[in-house]
């Protein structure tokens, strides 16, 4: 019999350890084999128990979440799933720690709002299970390699016009990280608009696209029903509703519209690849990149079915090779590239 997937689960509040621990112990593949209720006493349990995973509340006495993650990451390195509240402070410090080295996060059970106890297990289970193998890229060495990467900016290169062309991304776990990076080497006078459907529980998605537009060079937001879609700027689709892009009298525009999960998601990268190659066909640039399931997989090879180019993140930089290995698999994607030339072969073919 396999070994279970040993999680440590930390947080300041008793009743919310209890809830989560329950959760994971419902599946029979999961072992909770501690808790901690600090920062400080987190560091010292990753050490002594040595977890696959680990949950980490950001809030906390004695050392905070932030702090305790910098000190794993730098020492013992774990992939961490964030337990994250739903404010405005709440999704920066969230997306901090995503920076830091965390590899996604989920909203705690307190503060879903629309997202009931039952959605958050059933994402946690999946979290916890999908990135207990994954790679943890971003210690202090990866800001090391990163700031080492600014060779790779495409700053020298020929700005094309604006055209046609429309540029789609779907990224599930590690995305946020792995995007922001993406749009910091994107230029203010890039010629094409930007389609994201990053997987991400409703609330975060305008903190993210507040976060993204204050560090890429485009004008970011989280796309509204009805946006005309305009070069040089980035439409987040919000989570809880899916994402298509239309063709109007002379323009094109968004729909943002609520309904039916489409390969288990909501938004779901396959509504906005459809749209994109239905819309866009040879005028399309589609990007497949970290993520766990196989959502995107699909929908890209739609795309370039119609005559768009296609690019996957390889797995060497994937935090989850999932999404964009089924994609490379089903022989849908021109080129597969590292995390550090995505925003460069974007430029080169759009």
């Amino acid at each position: 019999m396999p070994e279970k997937i040993k999680v440590l689960v930390v947080d300041d509040s008793a009743l919310v350890r209890k809830i989560v621990t329950d959760i994971l112990h419902r599946d029979p593949d999961i072992e909770v084999v501690g808790t901690a209720n600090n920062g400080k006493t987190a560091i010292f349990k990753n050490g002594a128990l040595n977890p696959d995973v680990i949950t980490l509340d950001i809030e906390m006495p004695i050392m905070d979440g932030l702090e305790a993650l910098r000190v794993i990451i730098e020492t013992n390195p774990k992939p961490v799933i964030m337990m994250s509240v739903l404010t405005q402070h709440g999704a920066e410090a969230t997306f901090r720690a995503l920076e830091y080295g965390a590899v996604d996060f989920i909203p705690k059970p307190s503060t879903a709002l629309s997202v009931s106890v039952e959605e958050i297990a059933d994402l946690l289970i999946r979290k916890v299970k999908s990135v207990y193998k994954s790679k943890i890229k971003l210690h202090p060495g990866g800001e090391a390699e990163r700031r080492g990467d600014d060779t790779l900016k495409p700053e020298g290169m020929r700005r094309k016009e604006p055209g046609n062309r429309v540029v789609a991304i779907g990224t599930s776990t590690g995305g946020p990280s792995a995007l922001l990076q993406v749009f910091q080497k994107l230029p203010s006078d890039f010629g094409s608009p930007v389609l994201v459907v990053q997987h991400m529980p409703e609330g975060f998605t305008r903190a993210f696209a507040e976060r993204l537009n204050l560090n890429s060079g485009l004008s970011v937001k989280e796309a509204e029903d009805g946006d005309r879609v305009r070069p040089g700027f980035g439409y987040i689709a919000p989570g809880h509703s899916h994402m298509r892009i239309e063709q109007g009298p002379g323009e094109r525009f968004l729909r943002v519209f609520q309904g039916d999960k489409v390969s288990g998601h909501r938004p779901s990268i396959d509504v906005l690849f459809d749209s994109v190659a239905e819309t866009c066909g040879r005028d399309s640039v589609g990007v497949i990149m970290t993520g766990m399931g196989r959502d995107g997989a699909d929908g890209i090879a739609r795309i370039k079915d119609r005559g768009g180019y296609t690019i996957a993140q390889d797995e060497d930089t994937s935090v989850v090779y999932g999404m964009n290995r089924v994609a490379v698999q089903s022989g849908a994607i021109d080129r597969v590239v590292s995390l550090y030339r995505i925003a460069e072969t974007i430029m080169e073919n759009a």
